[in-house]
């Protein structure tokens, strides 16, 4: 994970071992759009507790989702490269703007609005 001011970017090495293949799709194995939307909140929440704060998993809750787009499918063998920038926050309260990346194409996008439950946001 690299975090540069109010951004930050994670990387999944996304493979065929994952347990979300098995049905989704058999024969057809597709990341699903729901679990890229959930990297772009652990993003948020990693690099968080990476820079001193007491957040666990259950701290971060994702509570709106705006403008979701999945525009191209993520398959096994890709490199899924997550960027969330921090857009807004006031006191325990955040928005931020994430897109995932495959070989540098958006395969999805979402603006989420949080709360930390138990520690204080650092811009």
């Amino acid at each position: 994970m690299k975090i540069e001011g109010n951004c930050i970017t994670a990387v999944k090495n996304i493979t065929v071992n994952e347990p979300y293949f098995q049905g989704h799709f058999p024969g057809h194995p597709v990341m699903p759009g729901v679990l890229q939307l959930e990297a772009i909140a652990q993003a948020r929440r990693d690099s968080h507790a990476a820079s001193g704060g007491k957040t666990s998993a259950s701290s971060l809750i994702s509570w709106r989702r705006r403008n979701v787009k999945w525009r191209k499918p993520v398959l096994p063998g890709d490199v899924l490269v997550i960027e969330v920038e921090l857009t807004k926050s006031r006191g325990k309260i955040g928005k931020a703007k994430g897109v995932c990346k495959v070989r540098d194409e958006i395969v999805s996008e979402a603006e989420v609005t949080f709360i930390l439950l138990d520690a204080k946001m650092n811009l």
